[in-house]
């Protein structure tokens, strides 16, 4: 009897850790385009690159995401998005996105042993491997040539669907053309 109490306390304990806000971060991110329409919920890993999951909960807690495209999309590889800078679907032209950038500082690179498997999310950056400032991807397949460059921000714990319908860049400059998918909103999850 005293060791089914004992299971009890430590069930009650664990189950308030993993319920807690600070246990856990995510973001939600809402997205549509002309045939793609969905959620995609994403787990942070705050342990692994706690720099880089502070700058895009702040974005996105900011607005800062709302409305950007996914602006290069490479079929059986990546969809990148994040730049609230030039990739705001209230502009023009998707010419320059992709090159743009918020006005927080740019991060140090927070690498880790995660490989980037089918779903993970990574942070973009230039040449530079402490680039990284607001732009992330997203993998629709395992790409292990990036394990050890990139930094690991988190995973995708549902709506992978979602993510396999987003409008594909043209074959050889992997930009999208014409009505990209956007983020309409990025929600922050506790």
């Amino acid at each position: 009897m005293r060791s089914g109490l004992a299971r009890m306390i430590k069930s009650a304990i664990v189950s308030s850790f993993i319920a807690s806000p600070a246990a856990a971060t995510g973001i939600q991110i809402t997205v549509n385009g002309q045939h793609t329409r969905g959620d995609i919920a994403i787990d942070l890993f705050e342990d692994v690159a706690p720099n880089h999951v502070k700058q895009l909960t702040a974005l996105a807690e900011s607005g800062f995401y709302d409305g950007v495209y996914f602006h290069r999309v490479i079929d059986g590889f990546m969809a990148q998005t994040g730049d609230g800078e030039f990739g705001k679907s209230s502009q023009d032209s998707l010419q320059r996105a992709g090159t743009g950038a918020s006005s927080l500082p740019n991060l140090a690179a927070e690498f880790s042993d995660i490989p980037f498997d089918r779903g993970v999310v990574g942070m973009a950056r230039s040449q530079d491997v402490n680039s990284a400032n607001s732009q992330f991807f997203i993998m629709f397949n395992d790409g292990h040539f990036l394990n050890g460059q990139y930094t690991v921000v988190g995973r995708v714990v549902d709506g992978l669907e979602v993510l396999d319908q987003i409008k594909r860049g043209d074959a050889s400059t992997f930009s999208v053309t014409g009505q990209p998918d956007t983020m309409t909103t990025v929600t922050v999850l506790k």
